[in-house]
Order: C-alpha cells, then sequence, then structure tokens
C-alpha cells in the first residue's frame, strides 16, 4: 500500500569484534516502523561483499558484489553486483562514460516499476519511481550529515511510497555510489585504464 512518509534519520551504530564486527544505521520510520541497514555484513566469503535493509513493514533487500575486485573494499560495489528485494532480483543498468550526474544515475526494474538512481554529490542521492498510469510516482532523498557517533541519513520522501520503495531507497547508503558522481567516474576510469595498461605489460 502506498503511504507518504514522515521524514526520519537513522543513526549510526556498530557493534561486536574483530571477526564478528557490524556497523551501519538505524533508525525508525512513523510509517514502517524499526529500520536496521548492514553495511557490510560479516564475510563469510572474501568474495563477497554484502550489505543488508530489514525491518519493520520493509521486505529484506540485500546488494552483493562478488569477485576478487571486493577483498579489498569496505562496501559493495556497482561492479559485479545483484540486488533482491524479497524474493525479486532487480534488474540494473547504468551509462559509465555519462557526462552528467542524471546520465551516470543507474537504471532499476523492479515489480514492474521503472526507477532511477542519481547521485546529488558525494553525501547524498536521489532514488526515483517514474509514474504510470495509476501512480504519480515517488521520489526518496537520502543525505548522510554528521561526523564520528553523530553521524546519520536523513531521509526524505517526495509521493507516495510502498516498502519495496523504501528499502530499494535504503540499500544503496550501504553500497560505494562513488561512480555515479563525476569525481568517482574519473577515479574509475582511471583504474580501469591503468588496469588495461597493466595487463598489457605481460
Amino acid at each position: 500500500m502506498h503511504t507518504h512518509v514522515t521524514p526520519f534519520d537513522l543513526r549510526a551504530w556498530k557493534e561486536g569484534g574483530r571477526h564478528d564486527h557490524r556497523s551501519g544505521w538505524q533508525g525508525v520510520s512513523p510509517e514502517f516502523g524499526e529500520i536496521t541497514l548492514t553495511c557490510p555484513l560479516p564475510r563469510t566469503s572474501p568474495e563477497s561483499l554484502v550489505s543488508e535493509v530489514r525491518g519493520g513493514r520493509l521486505p529484506t533487500a540485500s546488494f552483493e558484489a562478488r569477485g576478487m575486485h571486493v577483498e579489498g573494499m569496505r562496501l559493495p560495489g556497482l561492479n559485479r553486483s545483484t540486488l533482491r528485494v524479497g524474493d525479486r532480483v532487480v534488474h540494473m543498468t547504468r551509462n559509465r562514460f555519462g557526462a552528467t550526474l542524471e546520465r551516470r544515475a543507474l537504471a532499476l526494474r523492479y515489480a514492474g516499476d521503472q526507477y532511477r538512481l542519481a547521485a546529488l554529490d558525494k553525501h547524498g542521492y536521489a532514488l526515483t519511481r517514474a509514474a504510470d498510469d495509476e501512480d504519480p510516482g515517488v521520489r526518496i532523498s537520502v543525505r548522510e550529515t554528521g561526523r564520528g557517533k553523530g553521524r546519520r541519513l536523513s531521509v526524505q520522501v517526495d509521493g507516495r511510497a510502498e516498502g519495496g520503495d523504501l528499502a530499494l531507497g535504503l540499500v544503496f547508503a550501504g553500497v560505494d555510489r562513488s561512480a555515479l558522481t563525476r569525481i568517482g567516474a574519473v577515479r574509475a576510469g582511471l583504474s580501469r585504464a591503468t588496469h588495461f595498461w597493466t595487463e598489457s605489460q605481460y
């Protein structure tokens, strides 16, 4: 059911020791209840890195990156990744060579709806569900503020959302989205060029 969502915050948390460390964001949405984003989950494989959001009236959403490239990463990135909401796999595509934030946005398809995830800057992003004949769509904006123990995610929803919309919007707070920003795209391009040059020397 689509509903109006009161703005809310998730606050940074962490627990556990060296081998079972967990951290992420926790908070309460008046409409959807208690929400926990763990980013990342404790590793079960050196080649798998997963962030997960669950709780309240949200379907569980997970974002997993797999491959040798994740071994040194703190959060799963957009390459070689799989996004699930509930028991559905969310189809994702993006233009790595887009010249603007909008052109680099991630396009998603979930439960028959079309979404776009665009960076606002390195601290914030917005997920938009396209309008259709039955609904005018929704925009979920997420921004990280503060430092240390005072860090928080501020969540603003424009339009009427359902649990799947919010789960999709929040799980990306546990993802390395840098490739969607201008600076991140340049760094990714330089990294690819360096990798190709190194490979060509063998």
